[in-house]
């Protein structure tokens, strides 16, 4: 691999690339690649061949199993790998094994973005189109960085904005971002009070009379109830908890509220913060509450991080089954059996899938025996490090590392299987406007590396996987072979792949699902008829109260069907668990920058990136640095009730009493920090607040 180009035909990209897209490939020719399996040997990592490193993890996959049972296995995964993959270790997991212990690292960043979707529209998957960008009046980004996170979608928000009809910019963020520096009007919170702030908005729309109220009556259900919670939020309460001025809050309301087109969008500022599925939840309440849902302009974007989030939901290689199938659901597990050839009692549904935060804990038990984390990094991204770090090395655990390269996971590992990379292998991804792409292999993977589909392949032969024919489980043998099991499995789902295939991805632009076999034809919004996915017998889920997490039942769900009705649900405000006091005067809150990806394991290794921003640092607000005797460059002491860091200071751009750190760098994790909780229903960790303290330092 030489370079990487974009594809100027492409629905998404119209050939631009973001400096990750642009360098990213270096990565693939770094020295120090995994080339051949290791395992742990008188404490060393040393390297073997294949058949000893696979022989390994079978015969302990095989002796945890029979002795504690096929829940004392689990399985942390990526959002980097293929679609193929994600399907393929859903099979293993679900089928082969029978674990209910799988779930990604996507569980860190969007996995509010499903329970939202759902919770609203009963099915996973954003409603719009990223062309709706080109033609909406308004654009309302809560919690969204979009010029470092998405920068080649930020591109085309800008051309907007620099053309004729430029649409109005709302950005809430206590940070004044490159993103909120662009905005026509920002909002800036204190760090835990979003739902306080989206209802207080939402009581203004309702106030002002911006509603849709035929849209509302005909096509959605529980209104009166969102009235009633809202209405407790006037802009001068909203102000006392938020500190966000009343005069702003209104202005931002008479946008939302008057323009004819809106596209909203949220991101990590709302899905890692308290609260986190009940704030994204009032994003989608506005847009049904306006009637905006379903038409071009007009859509609400529940926003994915990572390259290939969106495939370890529809994969079901985390908390939903394949094709967003509910786990509560006798008939979609039924379905799903029968299409895999097995019996249903074999696929865990006896209750909810185990979530990543909940996975660790287990392991801290010692409930679960065997560990096998695939292309992901727990040692940095996971909250509250020094916990983590004490989990992986916990003695009678047994874990098993998929990774490119050696990282601070990896290292701990008792067997580390050598993994491909993009470029190296051919596979499908979808992005959160629910295109497909595919990417074929150009180059071999270095030495003995294998694909990780070829690795979790060749692990259940050797396992002996069988259907309950004796077949070989799974049944495919390649990735278009994955591609068309998994097709087959979408069938009549919201997420229909049936008219999608290799043939029709290659060579031109990407395909949004749903494309069903019969028309061969993709459907760039959902929902244009008004009719959602949440019919008792369709949705993906049955939900959730939003303020306690508790489930709802089924009977009670199908006594209150809402027949294809969104649905609006409300919420009240709850303080933060921690909030800054005496000792601990500021607020944390961690986030990305525009160069790097999670842990920097690849990005790190590309030196045009890690020349751009090589360091963590800590930013404060000119107020504060000047109440520490702290200038711009000094060393820093930035202490939780979890851990303590030692980092620059960078000056400015953030409201006062707050304090920002980036989560990627290992040698100085801001997780470090964080705190160890999760929200009540998407259960995704809080990275957004945590209450510190911070004293200038001598180098």
């Amino acid at each position: 691999m030489v370079a990487v180009r974009g594809r100027v035909i492409d629905r998404v990209n119209r050939g631009r690339l973001g400096p990750k897209g642009l360098h990213g490939w270096v990565a693939n020719h770094s020295s120090d690649r995994l080339t051949r399996p290791l395992v742990r040997r008188d404490a060393r990592l040393i390297e073997t061949t294949w058949d000893e490193a696979l022989a390994e993890v079978v015969a302990r996959s095989k002796e945890v199993g029979a002795k504690y049972g096929s829940g004392a296995i689990g399985f942390y995964c990526s959002g980097q790998m293929m679609l193929e993959e994600y399907y393929a270790l859903a099979q293993i997991a679900r089928a082969g094994i029978g674990t209910p212990h799988l779930d990604g690292n996507t569980r860190l960043c969007t996995a509010t973005a499903s329970a939202a979707l759902i919770e609203s529209f009963g099915s996973d998957g954003s409603p719009g189109s990223y062309s709706d960008y080109d033609s909406t009046d308004a654009i309302f980004m809560v919690g969204h960085n979009m010029a470092e996170t998405q920068t080649v979608l930020w591109s085309r928000i800008l051309d907007r904005r620099r053309g004729p009809r430029p649409p109005r910019l709302i950005v809430v963020d206590p940070r004044t971002t490159p993103t909120a520096k662009e905005a026509d009007l920002h909002l800036r919170p204190r760090p835990g009070t979003n739902l306080a702030l989206l209802n207080g908005l939402i009581r203004l729309l309702i106030e002002n009379g911006n509603l849709e109220r035929a849209f509302i009556d005909q096509h959605t259900v529980g209104f009166d109830e969102l009235r009633d919670v809202v209405g407790s939020y006037p802009p001068e309460r909203v102000e006392e908890i938020t500190n966000v001025p009343q005069a702003l809050l209104r202005e931002a309301a008479s946008i939302l509220g008057n323009a004819p087109r809106v596209v909203s969008s949220c991101l990590q500022g709302i899905y890692q913060s308290m609260q986190a599925t009940a704030a994204a939840v009032q994003i989608n309440n506005l847009h049904l509450i306006r009637g905006l849902i379903g038409k071009p302009g007009s859509t609400v974007f529940q926003m994915n991080g990572q390259p290939t989030a969106q495939n370890t939901r529809e994969c079901g290689a985390d908390g939903e089954l394949v094709a967003f199938r509910n786990w509560n659901n006798e008939r979609h597990v039924e379905e799903l059996a029968r299409l895999w050839n097995v019996e249903p009692a074999k696929i865990p549904h006896w209750g909810p899938p185990t979530h990543a935060m909940q996975i660790f804990r287990y392991v801290e038990t010692g409930s679960i025996r065997l560990l096998w984390i695939l292309a992901t990094n727990p040692a940095v991204s996971l909250p509250e490090l020094a916990r983590v770090r004490s989990l992986l090395r916990k003695k009678g655990l047994f874990l098993v590392a998929q990774d490119a390269f050696l990282s601070e996971t990896a290292a701990l590992a008792d067997v580390v299987l050598p993994a491909a990379l993009w470029g190296e292998k051919t596979g499908t991804f979808t992005n959160a406007d629910r295109t497909v792409h595919i990417s074929l292999k150009a180059v071999d993977p270095p030495g003995d590396a294998r694909s990780d589909l070829d690795i979790l392949l060749d692990y259940a032969r050797r396992m002996d996987f069988r259907d309950k024919d004796g077949a070989p489980f799974p049944s495919f043998t390649d990735a278009r072979g994955a591609f068309e099991s998994f097709r087959a499995a979408t069938r009549g789902r919201p997420c229909d792949y049936t008219g999608i295939s290799y043939e029709k991805l290659t060579g031109g632009s990407g395909i949004q699902w749903p494309c069903d076999e019969q028309t061969g034809t993709s459907r760039e919004r959902l929902y244009e008829d008004g009719v959602f996915s949440t019919g008792a017998e369709e949705c993906a889920l049955y939900g959730h109260d939003l303020e306690t997490g508790a489930t709802i039942t089924e009977e009670e769900y199908r006594a209150r069907d809402p027949g294809g009705r969104a649905r609006i649900k409300a919420a009240h405000w709850q303080p933060p668990y921690e909030e800054p006091d005496s000792q601990f005067p500021l607020w944390l809150t961690t986030g990305r920058v525009v160069h790097h990806w999670h842990t920097r394991t690849k990005t790190g290794r590309v030196r045009a990136l890690n020349d751009a921003a090589p360091e963590a640092f800590v930013q404060f607000a000119p107020e504060d640095a000047s109440r520490l005797g702290i200038l711009d460059g000094d060393l820093v002491e930035v202490e939780s009730r979890r851990g303590k860091l030692r980092l620059p200071a960078c000056i400015g751009d953030i409201a006062p009493g707050c304090a920002f750190i980036p989560f990627h760098y290992g040698d100085r994790a801001a997780n470090e920090l964080t705190v160890t909780g999760w929200d009540p229903v998407s259960k995704q960790p809080y990275f957004k607040y945590a209450a510190v303290r911070a004293r200038k330092v001598k180098p």
